[in-house]
């Protein structure tokens, strides 16, 4: 799996890009093989004025689907990420089950038209 990291406004330290990696990579491992992509920025909106304002932002780029793209802003970056992760992993999940069942869905009708 293909991960972009980028930071805005602060730098990328190893642990926050370990930190990301690791936890998209639980997130995400049982559907790895359905994605494409994954582009994660970094940002703290307010600077150094505090406040709840470091935002994750995780787009995931899936085969013949729309991508999946996850927003999350907390005071701890950290926590912003591990909640956007968790999301990400989730939404992914949901959006490939979908996916299955619309084939199947569409391999049964096609199925019985055959045998008329």
């Amino acid at each position: 799996m293909q991960i972009n990291i980028q930071a805005q406004n602060f730098p990328l330290t190893n642990s926050l890009r370990g930190h990301v990696e690791r936890r998209l990579g639980f997130a995400l491992s049982t559907r790895d093989d359905h994605i494409q992509k994954v582009m994660v920025r970094l940002c703290d909106v307010n600077g150094p004025r505090g406040g709840e304002d470091k935002c994750c932002r995780i787009q995931i780029v899936l085969p013949h689907l729309p991508d999946v793209v996850i927003e999350d802003t907390m005071s701890n970056l950290y926590c912003a990420i591990d909640r956007a992760s968790d999301r990400a992993g989730r939404t992914v999940g949901r959006r490939i089950a979908r996916q299955r069942d619309r084939s199947r869905s569409i391999d049964i009708v096609q199925t019985v038209k055959t045998d008329d």
